[in-house]
């Protein structure tokens, strides 16, 4: 019985410990390159939704001609939502092209 106890604890210890790590290593923003260059925020968020809240949809543009530049980010509201958007969406064909998405690198402030 004490036995049962402490492998039960020691499980819930792991399970909790390893949802931590996936959510530091992963975080709810994520990276979108090689889109089209005709490609909108508002494309941008409706290409992401089917996989969970987006609350952040944002093309990277040309300061001077303000053209996109072909990759931009998409925030969820939550990490899961974002990991299964990354498994579903990188290395698909989008719009002609193919797409690659990363976890957002994120700079820490010192």
């Amino acid at each position: 019985m004490a036995a049962a106890l402490v492998g039960n604890r020691y499980l819930e210890i792991l399970r909790t410990w390893r949802r931590t790590l996936f959510e530091r290593m992963f975080c709810s923003e994520l990276f979108v390159s090689r889109l089209s260059f005709y490609t909108t925020d508002k494309e941008l968020k409706e290409l992401f939704e089917p996989f969970g809240t987006v609350t952040d949809a944002r093309l990277v543009r040309d300061p001077t001609t303000l053209k996109p530049k072909g990759f931009g980010f998409v925030t969820f509201e939550s990490v899961t939502e974002a990991h299964k958007a990354f498994q579903a969406m990188n290395g698909r064909i989008v719009g002609g092209r193919l797409i690659f998405v990363e976890v957002a690198k994120t700079t820490r402030p010192e």
